[in-house]
């Protein structure tokens, strides 16, 4: 292998490398930034119900905890589910003719 070969072939997985991370690393930002919102809308809700609601209706604060109960699986599904945009079970291998034949068989590259 000569020199040049070796220093494209060093270029080409540097360059699936940082695509891949940037790719996980939004990925995982948004997941995370879904979860937190909705727990922390979970947070509040059972907060303000015992801090405040419970003062003038007691049945209202029961449904902010009935509420506040029921999102944390939902939270944990919306979070975890693929987006339409999500390729995470076939990311780039790094070998080139590989992932342009998957790309084809997957109808992302039309000729």
């Amino acid at each position: 292998m000569t020199r040049g070969a070796a220093l494209r072939a060093v270029r080409r997985r540097e360059s699936y490398a940082g695509r891949r991370e940037s790719y996980a690393g939004s990925m995982y930002a948004r997941r995370r930034r879904n979860y937190f919102l909705m727990m922390g809308g979970c947070v509040v809700l059972f907060v303000s119900a015992w801090a405040v609601v419970r003062l003038w209706s007691m049945p209202v604060a029961i449904a902010m905890c009935v509420v506040a109960m029921v999102i944390p699986p939902i939270a944990a599904m919306v979070a975890n589910r693929r987006g339409p945009e999500d390729r995470w079970w076939d990311d780039p291998s790094g070998d080139p003719t590989s992932d342009e034949w998957w790309d084809e068989l997957d109808g992302k590259k039309r000729h």
